[in-house]
């Protein structure tokens, strides 16, 4: 590589034998890749092979019909007003045969930047990420079936879609409401009031206190519609998963099902007329399961992330 300071070339010279590397399919012998092209960094100039480029030949300066819009005819040089040092770099990667290394003295988003300008590919992108410690994002498994992919990426990536945004949205409102109608249930106020307002009747100077249905109490009634929302999200989503047996293997998707468990269980035992400590204790660990899911949504997944930016 040879690097020319702007100001020490003849801004009129040219290259013997290069006129303006004009394109012509078919014409790249042998002669013309050892000719040297000169590249014009911002008023800075390198100097290599046209075979060194022709290396790769998806890239902007691997490929001559996209980087003929750079060429200057007067100067018969090829003008970037680019990043100097990360240049350097970049026509290190051609003459190493792929090695791509950032300078120190560059700044992690400029010099990604700089990749995708200089059209280095998807590979070298990712080299360059691995090498500066970014943690690969797995990839994700899709069903095969079209109508399955789509609902898929529906309920489990927010990021995918702005339905899928909304749909998120609403779960994350579901579970809060959820909580929230339980935080309310726990006040003495209201839980006295629940467990003792009914119809009183006198018998014989005795005064006899029924409890109200609790399939009209409105606590219930939110909740029941926060767990239809559970449930049909819970069934949908098993139902387009790419992998049953991976389904069950998420740790969420446990805590989902186990979460509506005791809601039916409670209901059961409503219907049956049943009513005990039992009831308390599966409300209380139904929310127990309410909050973990909650912080597990909270947690920097980027699924989560995409949503909020």
């Amino acid at each position: 590589m040879t690097v020319m300071a702007g100001d020490n070339v003849d801004e009129t010279s040219a290259l013997p034998g290069h006129p303006q590397d004009s394109y012509q399919p078919g014409a790249h012998d042998d002669h013309e890749c050892c000719e040297r092209v000169v590249i014009n960094i911002a008023g800075l100039r390198f100097e290599t092979q046209l075979k060194t480029l022709a290396q790769f030949p998806n890239t902007l300066l691997g490929n001559p019909k996209k980087r003929m819009r750079y060429f200057d005819p007067l100067r018969n040089e090829y003008f970037f007003d680019r990043n100097r040092p990360s240049f350097d770099a970049i026509l290190y990667y051609y003459q190493s045969g792929g090695r791509l290394r950032r300078p120190v003295n560059v700044p992690l988003d400029m010099f990604s930047e700089e990749i995708k300008f200089y059209e280095l590919g998807e590979e070298a992108m990712e080299k360059f990420r691995e090498d500066e410690g970014f943690i690969k994002e797995e990839e994700r498994p899709l069903p095969e079936k079209e109508y399955q992919r789509q609902v898929w990426l529906l309920f489990e990536y927010p990021e995918s879609s702005g339905p899928a945004r909304v749909i998120a949205i609403i779960s994350v409102m579901v579970i809060l409401i959820s909580i929230v109608i339980f935080c309310l249930e726990t006040l003495p106020d209201l839980k006295e009031e629940k467990d003792f307002t009914g119809t009183l009747h006198r018998i014989d100077n005795t005064t006899v206190i029924y409890k109200s249905n609790i399939f009209t109490d409105p606590f219930f009634i939110v909740e029941t519609l926060c767990i239809i929302w559970f449930s049909f999200e819970l069934v949908v989503r098993f139902f387009a998963c790419p992998s049953k047996a991976e389904f069950f293997k998420n740790i969420m998707n446990f805590i989902d099902i186990v979460a509506i468990i005791p809601y039916f269980i409670t209901l059961g035992t409503e219907m049956a007329e049943q009513e005990g400590t039992q009831k308390g204790e599966q409300a209380t660990s139904l929310a127990i399961l309410r909050v973990i899911r909650l912080m597990a949504l909270g947690q920097p997944a980027p699924e989560w992330q995409n949503m909020r930016n």
